[in-house]
């Protein structure tokens, strides 16, 4: 029987990934369920992806294009009269007002790399990828302070189930930047 041509298979696949990780958390996350979940062969889980790690890796890579991608279209990076705080206590809003599984499991992943050394080079991406971008309005020591403070404001609202606080966020962010 002939082998049928399917060039989407491999991103199916991650995107089950990031389904399962958001059913079932990491814990949930094995071959056999991605492939149950993206209906594929198990071998066809295996092909793209030796290793669970190479798999996360890859929902991880993906899952990440989120925040990044809104602060690196942000009109205010390249606006030296916008307020950065302001904009930056904004996207933050927005992404934490989305879809709170889509932030939680972007979390679950970017945290998995505390267990998971192959995921620190991709959680480590998106801390370089969002100071980079803020890099353009401050300094690089300066950026890299604003991402910590918004990852850890964006962690107490998903450990706590606090509301955002925007005006404490433009508060905090505005301190560092001047």
């Amino acid at each position: 029987m002939a082998r049928r041509y399917d060039p989407e298979r491999r991103r199916r696949i991650i995107d089950a990934a990031i389904r399962v990780v958001a059913r079932k958390g990491i814990g949930g996350l094995s071959h056999r369920s991605v492939a149950a979940e993206a209906d594929v062969p198990l071998g066809s889980t295996t092909y793209h992806f030796k290793t669970l790690d190479e798999l996360m890796v890859a929902a991880l890579r993906q899952a990440n294009e989120g925040f990044a991608k809104a602060v690196s279209e942000s009109g205010a990076f390249e606006d030296p009269h916008a307020d950065l705080a302001e904009e930056l206590a904004r996207l933050l809003g927005e992404w934490l007002s989305g879809d709170r599984t889509g932030v939680e499991l972007e979390y679950e992943l970017y945290l998995a790399a505390l267990r998971r050394p192959a995921l620190r080079p991709v959680a480590a991406e998106w801390c370089e990828g969002v100071a980079e971008a803020l890099a353009a309005r401050t300094d690089p020591v300066t950026a890299r302070a604003l991402v910590a403070l918004m990852d850890g404001i964006c962690l107490q609202v998903l450990l706590t189930d606090a509301a955002y606080d925007p005006a404490y966020a433009k508060e905090m962010l505005a301190r560092i930047i001047r």
